[in-house]
């Protein structure tokens, strides 16, 4: 009984080991979803648009399709992603409030990355950039301060969401000059920036990505960016520390990950692809004008710095004291 037992598992294991071989060559065989977080025109969308175009060329035959379920800081869309089958084909790009800053902003959150999810790689990454109304008072950081400073409570910070790395800008810019504010939080920068403009509110913290083309444009001016140094995109717009608020750099990042149990196979062609995807020159040179450096580091290093993130942003969000929408 005991062998015939013994040979059963032996069995079940080398069909096991068949199936997902068998999978892992014939994938893909249907589209893959890249789920988004946030609303069309953000950051994590466009770098989602961005992988969706080039993905094809590492897994030849993919269609891809991206999928917007913006809502609760990314909540949404992370819980669907841990639900989703591990079977290559449903990922998420999602942003460092998806995957860092929510474990600390919801006391239940239904997802935890490092315990639910495949982590692919760190995208890219680029910094916020303090912007505002074209016809907003203030034009610099510090006349931003002042007018804050005489006006207390009035101003109104958006963000794409409670919790998201422009929100936590903003509590860090108020808590540092001893300001206050208003925040309102949309579901999404998109949304965020397109209120700006329309003049319903007055300032805000986006990611310059995002944001580049609106100032270019003329629609939004550039107060600070919350580097270390100067961005080559804006050459002529301070860092915050050369605006006269010190110790405030701030990075916001988007990363690419799966539904935890990938078969080995399919979880390296997808981290090879993205990467690919990621590294392919018009991409990058598009990231590049856009104020985006590309990461595309390895699963391991991805693990590492979601621990380091995921404890940062505790920190923010504990002496804040953020609550969600």
């Amino acid at each position: 009984m005991a062998i015939r037992f013994i040979r059963c598992i032996f069995a079940w294991a080398a069909l096991a080991a068949f199936s997902s071989v068998a999978l892992a060559q014939t994938y893909p065989s249907k589209p893959i979803k890249i789920l988004v977080p946030f609303t069309p025109g953000g950051s994590s969308d466009m770098v989602a648009r961005a992988i969706a175009a080039k993905l094809p060329e590492g897994l030849p035959g993919a269609i891809v399709i991206v999928e917007n379920k913006p809502g609760a800081n990314g909540a949404i869309a992370g819980e669907m992603l841990a639900k989703a089958p591990a079977d290559g084909y449903t990922i998420m790009v999602g942003s460092i409030g998806t995957f860092s800053i929510n474990a600390a902003l919801f006391k239940n959150l239904p997802y935890q990355p490092l315990r639910d999810y495949d982590l692919i790689t760190v995208a890219v990454r680029n910094p916020n950039i303090l912007i505002a109304h074209p016809k907003f008072p203030a034009n610099t950081l510090a006349e931003l301060i002042a007018y804050m400073k005489a006006n207390p409570g009035r101003t109104s910070f958006a963000s794409s969401g409670s919790g998201s790395s422009d929100h936590l800008s903003a509590e860090l810019l108020l808590q540092r000059t001893g300001t206050s504010g208003i925040q309102v939080p949309y579901k999404g920068g998109s949304a965020a920036m397109t209120d700006l403009i329309g003049g319903s509110v007055e300032v805000s913290f986006q990611n310059l990505g995002a944001a580049s083309g609106h100032i270019k444009g003329g629609r939004l001016k550039a107060l600070a960016v919350t580097s270390g140094k100067r961005s080559p995109v804006f050459p002529d717009v301070p860092t915050m520390a050369e605006a006269g608020v010190s110790g405030f750099e701030v990075y916001s990042w988007q990363a690419v990950a799966a539904p935890k149990g990938l078969p080995k196979d399919i979880y390296m062609k997808l981290h090879a692809a993205v990467v690919g995807a990621l590294r392919s020159p018009d991409t990058k040179a598009r990231f590049d004008a856009q104020g985006f450096d590309v990461v595309a580091n390895t699963p391991e290093q991805f693990t590492e710095f979601l621990k380091e993130e995921t404890a940062r942003w505790k920190q923010v969000v504990d002496a804040a004291g953020i609550k969600p929408d």
